[in-house]
């Protein structure tokens, strides 16, 4: 009664199968904060994601083998090229960290919020619907406080100039999936993508003088599980995006941090009251960005008329 009175059916926020997919995305998403930053204590970035993406695009070829043999070129190249994204969104961003602090990586990571919708309107021509950019601006902001970026001035060094590639990058991942969803077969471009991520990503090893770290079984089990989540989780975003719009995913994974805060938070972190209020504004974001004001107009119109009678 009390949600019937505060959100009319029409106007409640209703969230689909494939919206609840990419939410338990951003969940799964937060609990790997911790996993990688142990695995780095013994493995360098560009191995660890060659690795943990190579294992996800080898486990989806076994699941898929048979599909795979129909593999067309129009799959072949989408594949290559989400596959590109995802290679620079997750490198860029762990090379980044080499240099840079975590909070101050969160805060610059976060400008892929808006990139979506602004790289969307620059080569796609669509632009987003107002709520969706105040969704989109409360999620940032909502960001910007979880981060708790350090006070004073973001100078461009070379690792805030190499995460900010990065979010280029995940905006990038995230329209490219929207664009390519439905016009191929997922299973074979889920393959792909996570193949060439990998490989691209252990072939710019010796381009930036990493090398082969010895054995440890926490990159081995890290690079291994997380492979395993990476191939469930870019089927998952393939066939969720051919229903939801890029902004509208953009803004659910704006949640990851509010998940990843959870997790540090049983770990045994304590978020600060700002933190608290980042997640809540994300939260709202959400929200926010589901109501649309032409919905509203056209319910008060029939009860204006009924109080009329």
């Amino acid at each position: 009664m009390l949600h019937t009175a505060l959100f009319p059916r029409s106007m409640a926020p209703r969230l689909s199968r494939q919206e609840l997919v990419l939410i338990g995305i951003t969940m799964l998403w937060g609990t790997t904060f911790l996993i990688v930053h142990e695995a780095m204590r013994h493995s360098g970035p560009l191995f660890f994601v060659g690795l943990r993406f190579l294992t996800a695009g080898l486990l989806s070829a076994l699941v898929f083998r048979r599909a795979l043999a129909g593999l067309r070129w129009r799959e072949l190249r989408a594949g290559m090229v989400i596959g590109a994204a995802i290679f620079l969104g997750y490198g860029l961003q762990t090379a980044g960290l080499q240099t840079i602090s975590s909070s101050k990586s969160a805060f610059i990571t976060a400008l892929y919020v808006p990139l979506v919708p602004l790289l969307q309107w620059v080569f796609m021509r669509k632009a987003p619907q107002a709520m969706s950019w105040v969704g989109i601006t409360l999620a940032f902001a909502g960001l910007v406080l979880l981060a708790g970026p350090e006070s004073g001035g973001l100078g461009l060094g070379l690792g805030e100039l190499l995460t900010l590639l990065s979010a280029v990058a995940i905006a990038a991942e995230i329209i490219l999936i929207s664009r390519y969803a439905g016009r191929v077969d997922l299973r074979r471009v889920t393959a792909v993508q996570l193949l060439s991520a990998g490989l691209l990503s252990l072939l710019a090893m010796p381009l930036a003088g990493e090398a082969v770290p010895a054995f440890s079984w926490v990159w081995l089990a890290g690079a291994v599980g997380l492979g395993a989540a990476s191939a469930l989780i870019q089927l998952a975003m393939n066939w969720a995006q051919q229903s939801v719009s890029p902004t509208r995913a953009t803004i659910i994974y704006a949640g990851e941090p509010v998940w990843g805060g959870v997790v540090g938070r049983l770990a045994g972190d304590r978020l600060p009251a700002a933190a608290l209020l980042g997640a809540a504004l994300i939260l709202t974001g959400l929200v926010v960005s589901e109501l649309k004001p032409s919905s509203w107009k056209r319910r008060r119109e029939p009860c204006a008329a009924g109080q009329a009678k």
